[in-house]
């Protein structure tokens, strides 16, 4: 699995786009809504990052989109 930024990820209700992708971290957004794209920004390392996304979806763009059109 490559990580790359501005990835978005499915966790369940949980939406995690990956904001800044370095050599040893990864700066990711947690969000409910893909329309408001609010959240809280954390920093992980990549290892716990992959941990987190055990089990997650990664959304293609056209998926992405659609999520964000969806109506609550």
């Amino acid at each position: 699995m490559k990580l790359e930024q501005n990835q978005i990820w499915k966790q369940g209700d949980l939406y995690l786009r990956i904001v800044h992708w370095d050599r040893q971290f990864i700066v990711y957004k947690g969000m409910k809504d893909l329309k408001t794209r609010q959240g809280a920004e954390q920093q992980v390392s990549k290892k716990e990052f992959c941990r987190l996304i055990k089990g997650a979806v990664l959304l293609t763009p056209e998926e992405a989109r659609g999520e964000a059109g969806k109506e609550p």
